[in-house]
């Protein structure tokens, strides 16, 4: 019988438990979307059966907790706020209920990060998501995930993009 492990265990600070977390939030929203899944259920299978040692799939199985959490949550919570933002910035004609499922939850992941972990910075958080579609997607769906991303977050938090292009200027 597998208990579901404690959060101490899982929530890792490592750069590595975070790309994971990232991995796996973008993986658990994919879920919620085809199979309409709890949210609270949701987490607990993945910290039940998708992290921690007994995990069959390494790839996530270091995740941090508490992060994976927060982003699913987040998202869930906050997708009226996000997807505008997000559906603006897509090319005329597209819409975020039409394109693919793990972009939309790549992007959404994305956008909850960067109106919602401020302390996090922009570029930091657009890099990890460009590398979460590497893992799903060899074609040109990362660039499209840079070049949306890229845009809201300009838009989101523009002092972090205006103060960066002042320090290329000095």
């Amino acid at each position: 019988m597998n208990a579901v492990p404690n959060i101490a265990d899982l929530a890792g600070a490592s750069e590595v438990a975070r790309s994971q977390a990232r991995l796996a939030a973008v993986q658990a929203l994919y879920q919620m979307d085809l199979a309409s899944t709890d949210l609270t259920a949701l987490i607990a299978e993945f910290a039940a059966h998708r992290f921690g040692e007994e995990a069959e799939d390494r790839t996530v199985a270091d995740a941090d907790l508490e992060l994976f959490s927060e982003i699913v949550r987040g998202v869930v919570e906050r997708q009226r706020d996000i997807d505008p933002p997000l559906d603006a910035q897509l090319a005329v004609g597209w819409r975020l209920n039409r394109i693919d499922s793990i972009i939309r939850a790549t992007l959404r992941s994305a956008m909850f990060e960067l109106v919602g972990r401020p302390d996090v910075p922009a570029r930091a958080i657009i890099n990890e998501y460009v590398e979460v579609a590497k893992a799903f997607f060899t074609g040109d769906e990362p660039k499209v995930v840079n070049a949306v991303l890229d845009k809201v977050a300009r838009k989101v938090r523009p002092k972090e993009f205006r103060e960066r292009e002042a320090k290329k200027k000095d």
